[in-house]
């Protein structure tokens, strides 16, 4: 019986670590050296370059949260494998800069894409530091959020920002 509680417990606790903010021990946030400001800013940059994340590692990913896609903090919108500094801002693809992020709920995949398009042009409208742009993502981007948009912003479609 103690073995059954404990499992349910890892489980839980797993999955409400995949939540609006990832697991730190697990997804502390990377940076890729290459792209530094000159190269995220420059004209006609796009992150298609540099996006490589394979079907195995999204894998590995929903394994170390002990997730699936569609079940349980997956359901019923489903999650999306992402990376927590993301690559407009300079992030990795690596397993330490990818964590599995609901598309449902309040702070979810979309608000997030939001504060990443903000932060990417604080950094190369010079306004922002890139270190501190992947700083505060990768610390609480629920948090940067907040302090970009006010408590829950505007709608994540909305052309106000």
């Amino acid at each position: 019986m103690k073995t059954i509680l404990a499992t349910i417990f890892t489980v839980f606790a797993f999955q409400v670590a995949a939540g609006p903010l990832p697991d730190h021990n697990l997804t502390p946030g990377e940076a890729n050296p290459v792209l530094t400001t000159d190269v995220i800013c420059a004209k006609g940059f796009t992150t298609k370059t540099y996006r490589h994340v394979t079907s195995a590692m999204k894998r590995q990913v929903y394994a170390l949260y002990n997730m699936q896609p569609f079940k349980g903090t997956c359901a019923p919108k489903g999650c999306e494998v992402d990376h927590l500094i993301s690559l407009s801002i300079g992030g990795a693809n690596s397993i330490k800069n990818l964590w599995p992020q609901p598309f449902g709920g309040p702070w979810n995949a979309r608000m997030k894409d939001r504060l990443e398009n903000r932060l990417h042009t604080l950094v190369c409208d010079g306004k922002m530091d890139l270190k501190e742009a992947q700083h505060e993502i990768s610390t609480d981007w629920v948090s940067a959020y907040k302090k970009q948009f006010g408590t829950h912003g505007s709608k994540p479609w909305s052309k106000t920002s």
